[in-house]
């Protein structure tokens, strides 16, 4: 007898410690998540009010337009459709990796392009936007020290003195490779003594042929040096990855040196594979390659060393942000044209807030429906339902406002319409689970039972369930752009929260409820009274009759006993009929 008695509450008190370990961590995570969004709050006062809520999106909040005009060289044609699309698609992918979210990138006119981001962009997503990122890399021919100032004018020749000759444009011997100085004709001399660094922006140096050689300045507010670079030897369009990251040395110590990792594909591989094989045997200024960015230099290295795996490293004067914004255009390619800014100007939201207010009024009244419809179903046992979306939203809440303020996310119409959808699939899952339950019930277990079968057999089916609707949000979400992300994005997030609140919060709170005498009894308002839910099930197609109800409630449990036969059940009772009737006849 002692060894039973032992036993006996041990087993009992199980699922309760169960129940209320699943509370602590659900606690524990609703409360990293607030603190998170409060010391966001409290740690910025310029922005507190905004830190409590999730930013905004562009149909929401408005935003900044940017239109961008092609910039090509006198005579060229102007751009093709298929360029423009191409720009599109890399612009777009450009704003994306900045974090800026639900942002629009479309053409207008069918020669311009409009960038709608929400908010004010900074000044490194302004960069990526309209930076060209044509990279190029062309042996250096010449170098000598930056003039700023703008050269005088050469007085033009008075009348009846003979002309002088131009220099000679073109070289006298043929170059025999791109280092060779034959290159630098007269005329190409003369225009680089009297270059003037600050006449680079306006020089067409990001459009120039690639086939020339080259005369520009290294970049940045005060350039130092500029330089005559021989044709283009290399092309950016052969990178295929490039990322940002910290200078090592030989022994693998890290340095406080930003740098830009470039990795070319097979063709770039074996083309600076040959310029840097030329490079090493030369000296002095053509023993350098430079590497030019729109027109300008943003680093000149020597060529120490012969480089055939085709992973060369950009260093300079980098910061962590300049060398991920340089690695980011590296990586998704080179605008097929250079682009100048047209306008830039603030834009107004495209629905507004009584648009928000609509989302906000159907969300609610989503929500009250459920509330109503768990109510009447399940009476007392549809406040579990309440309390769960409660707690869903909370977390829904506070999950979108961390990514809001952490990862650029913006809440949009869209994101707003797949919180709402996500109410009918939380509710989906909490009636699953209770009829699972009641079923356990009717079939004559007890509730603490019923409960604990009822998890077992509903938790498969709202695994099963959410994974369905998870990886339609994850494929949504890959394949799509601009707001539809959103939408996607809000819903795969919901999903997740679902199994979550399903877990923590719902299967742990009716393990306690199931202990409750109101519960456990049965009472006609717990919405888990015995009689009430109709005939117990006995197995082979057969039902226990109710006892103690009325014909109404009897005629209601035979047609809910007959709805809960399987097919082969019923398959079964209907040739037992069958036979019953063959012998009466």
């Amino acid at each position: 007898m002692h060894p039973e008695k032992a036993e006996y509450p041990l087993a009992r008190t199980s699922p309760v410690k169960k129940a209320w370990r699943s509370i602590t961590w659900l606690v524990v995570i609703v409360a990293f998540l607030a603190i998170v969004v409060g010391a966001g709050a409290l740690g910025d006062p310029v922005k507190s009010n905004n830190h409590w809520a999730p930013k905004l999106g562009l149909d929401l909040s408005g935003g900044t337009e940017i239109i961008l005009a092609p910039k090509v060289a006198s005579g060229q044609a102007a751009p093709t459709s298929d360029q423009l699309n191409q720009a599109v698609a890399i612009i777009r992918q450009r704003v994306d990796a900045s974090g800026a979210t639900e942002a629009q990138v479309n053409t207008q006119g069918g020669q311009n392009i409009v960038v709608s981001i929400p908010g004010s962009p900074d000044q490194a997503t302004l960069d990526r936007i309209q930076s060209s990122a044509k990279l190029e890399f062309r042996p250096v021919l010449v170098t000598a020290a930056a003039t700023g100032a703008t050269p005088t004018p050469t007085p033009s020749a008075t009348p009846g003195a003979s002309a002088t000759p131009s220099p000679a444009s073109t070289p006298t011997t043929k170059p025999k490779n791109d280092s060779d100085l034959a290159w630098v004709t007269p005329a190409l001399q003369a225009q680089f003594d009297s270059f003037a660094c600050s006449t680079l922006a306006s020089s067409g140096a990001n459009i120039a042929d690639p086939t020339k050689p080259l005369v520009t300045c290294d970049s940045g507010a005060n350039p130092s040096t500029k330089y005559i670079l021989g044709p283009v030897e290399v092309d950016g369009s052969t990178i295929a990855n490039a990322t940002a990251g910290m200078v090592t040395t030989s022994q693998g110590a890290t340095t406080n040196e930003w740098a830009v990792n470039i990795v070319f594909n097979s063709k770039g591989t074996q083309e600076f594979a040959n310029v840097t094989k030329r490079l090493y045997t030369l000296t002095g200024a053509q023993h350098q390659f430079a590497i030019v960015l729109d027109g300008s230099v943003i680093s000149a290295p020597t060529t120490n060393a012969i480089i055939t795996n085709g992973k060369p490293q950009i260093t300079g004067s980098f910061t962590q942000t300049t060398a991920t914004t340089l690695a980011d255009q590296l990586k998704f390619g080179a605008l097929p044209i250079g682009f100048q800014v047209q306008s830039n100007n603030k834009i107004t939201a495209t629905l507004g807030a009584s648009q928000l207010q609509s989302g906000i009024l159907a969300g609610v009244i989503g929500l009250l429906l459920v509330v109503v419809y768990s109510l009447l179903q399940y009476r007392l046992l549809g406040l579990v339902t309440v309390a769960s979306l409660v707690v869903a939203a909370t977390i829904t809440y506070l999950i979108v406002t961390v990514l809001s303020w952490h990862q650029g996310y913006r809440l949009s119409l869209a994101g707003v319409a797949g919180l709402i959808v996500a109410i009918g699939i939380t509710a989906d899952s909490f009636i699953v689970y209770f009829e699972r339950i009641r079923d356990e019930l009717r079939e004559g277990r007890a509730l603490e039972s019923a409960v604990e079968a009822g998890w077992k057999r509903a938790i498969r089916t709202v695994l099963a369930s959410d994974t369905v609707n998870f990886l339609a949000a994850s494929i949504l979400f890959i394949v799509a752009v601009g707001n539809v992300k959103g939408f996607a994005l809000t819903l795969g997030l919901t999903t997740i929260i679902d199994v979550i609140v399903v877990s923590l919060f719902t299967h742990p709170v009716l393990q306690l409820l199931s202990r409750t005498r109101f519960f456990s009894e049965g009472h006609r308002f717990s919405g888990l009274d015995p009689k009430a839910l109709g005939a117990v099930y006995r197995g082979r197609a057969t039902f226990r009759d109710p006892v103690g109800l009325s014909a109404a409630t009897k005629a209601r449990s035979s047609k809910e006993a007959a709805k809960r036969l399987t097919i082969a059940e019923r398959k079964a009772a209907e040739q037992s009929s069958s036979r019953t009737k063959g012998k009466d006849s």
